[in-house]
């Protein structure tokens, strides 16, 4: 399994947090996570080791799959091991990943690629 055409979104991640201390975005505009996304990082995700920029709490990261090949698993969190089991099915597919704080909702895509089979 390897991924190819990664798309960073950490900058974009550090300018929100640029404009929340600066007063030009709000809490609540990037603490936002549904209750779906918050589900989904409880029981699909994975901790990250890493501290919620704005309340401190444990990250978790969330893994989501899109792409027509899925049909109706596409739009779905999945595992590390539910992923490499999609692959072995030749199936070739985007693979967005999201930290998500529980505590605060805060929630960024980090980064989006395109999974494959190397064999």
């Amino acid at each position: 399994m390897a991924y190819r055409n990664e798309i960073s979104y950490e900058w974009e991640r550090a300018q929100h947090l640029r404009d929340l201390r600066a007063g030009r975005m709000s809490r609540d505009e990037l603490c936002d996570a549904d209750f779906l996304l918050r589900a989904a990082a409880e029981h699909h995700g994975v901790d990250m080791h890493k501290s919620c920029p704005i309340c401190e709490h444990d990250l978790r990261l969330t893994r989501w799959v899109y792409g027509d090949s899925l049909g109706r698993r596409a739009g779905s969190a999945r595992s590390e091991q539910e992923i490499a089991d999609l692959v072995a099915e030749g199936l070739e597919f985007t693979v967005h990943a999201v930290e998500v704080c529980p505590a605060c909702r805060w929630n960024h895509l980090l980064r989006a690629a395109t999974v494959y089979s190397l064999g």
